[in-house]
């Protein structure tokens, strides 16, 4: 699923076309809130990116890890049998010195010229059994070694593994969640399907996107009554689950705005102006923290539908309202490490 890259426009702009009717010092608090509100959503977009780049980092590295193992463990068995192998020639040279000793002792009083022969053999013999018992010696000592390192590798594995199961269960649960939210939208927002509103799962984070014919008539932010029984029933879920971080964009199309009383100047303030607008109908009555909330205008540059038909223009004269778990926990767990 390709992720959807998103860009937030503070609500505080549509200001700037009434500045001169406003105090200045009011403006100036808009406009810091509203940077506010942007620097917080780009943190969690970069948080929420470097997430998946750690992920990926700590998968390519189990696989590493895995295949390492597997070489070591096949070397230590070469090592081990070779190990094998040289004690059984060494048990067998030892046999032969004692069986070369003991022609020794009967051959002393023989011929002159074998018993050189058998004292030279027994002598070559014996260095090649110490050769043999070195040799011995320093796989033993290499094997010790590869034992050692494979424990330390098995060890970080171990906590790797740890790690990795502890984020995968904190995925799941968050995913889970995001279900079960996407469930509770569903079923309060179910008598609004039919009429121009959906609700999906993307990115990890569920979203709920109004028609404009739901919710406002062409070219205006003010909404009507269907379209307010429906934020009314989305809120109480919000109202519900206060982790839940909530960013509603204004979508237009590509058709410009024609102003008739110079409030809104284009596509821009009118996308803006309709995010301000579901964002005050979401607040109406509810306890639900105006931090959790923040309004953005997308104009025509982020359609669904890129023809240039009646039928795509439709569809990109939208509004969504964007549902972001809270990641707290998955971001806690990768602080430790």
């Amino acid at each position: 699923m390709k992720i959807k890259q998103t860009c937030t426009i503070p609500a505080f702009l549509l200001l700037l076309f009434a500045a001169s009717c406003v105090p200045a010092t009011k403006y100036k608090s808009v406009k810091e809130t509203g940077k506010m509100y942007m620097n917080e959503r780009d943190e969690l977009k970069t948080e929420n990116l470097t997430l998946a780049m750690d992920k990926r980092e700590l998968e390519a590295k189990v696989e590493k890890l895995d295949a390492e193992t597997r070489e070591l463990s096949g070397r230590l068995k070469q090592v081990t049998d070779e190990r094998d192998r040289l004690k059984a020639d060494y048990n067998k040279m030892q046999s032969k010195v004692s069986e070369l000793q003991n022609a020794q002792e009967d051959l002393i009083r023989g011929n002159v010229s074998e018993t050189k022969r058998l004292l030279a053999e027994l002598q070559a013999a014996q260095e090649n059994l110490q050769k043999k018992e070195d040799l011995l010696r320093q796989l033993e000592q290499n094997l010790d070694i590869k034992k050692a390192s494979l424990d330390e590798l098995s060890h970080e594995l171990e906590k790797r593994n740890a790690r990795m199961a502890e984020l995968e269960q904190i995925l799941n649960a968050q995913k889970k969640i995001v279900q079960d939210l996407k469930a509770k939208v569903s079923e309060a927002l179910l008598g609004f399907e039919n009429m121009g509103l959906t609700v999906s799962v993307r990115d990890g984070k569920v979203y709920v996107s109004l028609d404009e014919k739901l919710l406002f008539k062409s070219a205006s932010w003010e909404i009507d009554a269907n379209g307010r029984n429906a934020l009314r029933n989305l809120a109480a879920v919000l109202e519900r689950n206060p982790d839940i971080q909530i960013t509603i964009e204004g979508h237009t199309d590509n058709v410009p705005y024609n102003p008739s009383g110079g409030q809104l100047k284009d596509n821009w303030d009118l996308s803006v102006k309709r995010a301000t607008t579901v964002v005050r109908v979401l607040l109406e009555g509810t306890k639900i923290d105006p931090k959790r909330l923040t309004a953005a205008g997308r104009s025509q540059y982020l359609p669904v539908d890129s023809r240039n038909t009646a039928d795509a223009r439709q569809k990109n004269r939208r509004t969504e309202i964007i549902l972001t778990p809270d990641l707290s926990a998955l971001y806690n767990i990768l602080n430790r490490y």
